[in-house]
């Protein structure tokens, strides 16, 4: 397939009153690094702790409604008529699909906000408020004082992704950024590495939006996809780290888990030693959603910060992705008709 053309970046113009720089806010992090991603990850552990507890207790009541919904299906099925079994089925997926898209879901959602929240005020002050309120704490206040904002972050997720993926796909110059030479044909790397950006962008975007103290939650999108824009290249950059190390530590992960649970299979055999082997891939899935994937983001949300630091806005991006994504134009849209209904406050 014939690569799409790249759009080459424009060049950023003087500062004028509509270009100017669109956020004013400190920054403690004078350099984006590995190291730095993981001391901000060590001083955040007890939210990836927090997230990994939730997510055992959702594995364990997985398990439990996996045997009482399909052997319940099955043994009602056969005792009573199989319409009985298939409606006992349906009914049991129905009331998990409902939990874990409106209160699971949600719920590690707000945990979410509430570490990128500290980890804003960790990158921005260098202390969680004002160094003696405890993270959970702050955390907690600021996703409740800006709890439409959040909700409205809800809702952008997909509108981001959305026009990330499409800006992504005009690129045909992210093959060239792979450190390993003789592998710029592989596009599976290539299409990795903007999945890695288009991951956690929406959790950066709403760090910055925290960090700019921005009133009108739609606007800080806007802005915050113009200067990904800007700054694709040290973003992407930090993406193919982003995927190298997704897949190493992974590795390292998966054989921590299943070491122990082969040996189990081995000595007990049978089926326990085939649920040894379930409980070890559910943990090694759940430690990669609460540990690695933080600090992943942490990886990427501390590039952009750095990225646009004191960066006028480029303003030429704002009709490119117009033209690009209907995504992005709903985004403006909803900046405009926020701005009508509540005002901004506080943003600078």
């Amino acid at each position: 397939m014939e690569p799409a053309a790249s759009p080459v970046v424009p060049p950023v113009p003087p500062a004028a009153d509509d270009q100017a720089v669109r956020h004013h806010y400190p920054l403690a992090l004078r350099k984006a690094s590995f190291g730095a991603a993981l001391k901000l990850f060590g001083q955040t552990l007890p939210y990836a702790l927090a997230r990994f507890g939730i997510l055992l207790v959702v594995t364990v009541v997985t398990i439990v409604w996996g045997i009482a919904t399909f052997g319940g299906a099955a043994w009602t099925g056969e005792k009573i008529h199989p319409v009985v079994g298939w409606g006992w089925m349906a009914v049991g997926c129905g009331v998990y699909g409902w939990a874990w898209h409106f209160i699971v879901r949600y719920a590690l959602y707000l945990i979410k906000c509430g570490h990128v929240a500290v980890l804003t005020e960790l990158v921005t002050r260098g202390q969680v408020g004002n160094g003696g309120e405890g993270m959970f704490t702050y955390g907690k206040r600021v996703v409740t004082e800006r709890f439409a904002q959040t909700n409205v972050l809800f809702a952008m997720d997909l509108l981001v992704e959305g026009v990330v993926r499409a800006f992504n796909r005009t690129l045909d110059w992210v093959a060239h950024l792979l450190p390993i030479p003789g592998m710029q044909g592989l596009m599976k790397i290539v299409q990795a590495i903007l999945y890695s950006a288009s991951t956690y962008l929406d959790e950066t975007i709403f760090s910055y939006i925290l960090a700019r103290n921005e009133g009108n939650p739609w606007q800080g999108g806007r802005d915050g996809l113009i200067y990904y824009c800007q700054n694709a290249k040290p973003i992407l950059k930090t993406a193919i780290w982003v995927v190298i190390l997704d897949k190493v530590l992974t590795v390292v992960l998966w054989a921590i888990m299943m070491l122990p649970a082969l040996l189990v299979t081995q000595w007990i055999g049978g089926a326990a030693g085939g649920w040894a082997i379930v409980i070890a891939v559910l943990f090694a899935a759940n430690a990669r959603s609460a540990f690695l994937e933080p600090l992943f983001l942490i990886m990427v949300m501390t590039t952009f910060h750095v990225s646009v630091e004191n960066q006028p806005i480029n303003l030429e991006w704002d009709a490119r992705l117009t033209s690009l994504s209907g995504k992005f134009k709903e985004i403006k849209d909803k900046a405009a008709g926020w701005v009508s209904a509540k005002p901004a406050s506080g943003a600078t």
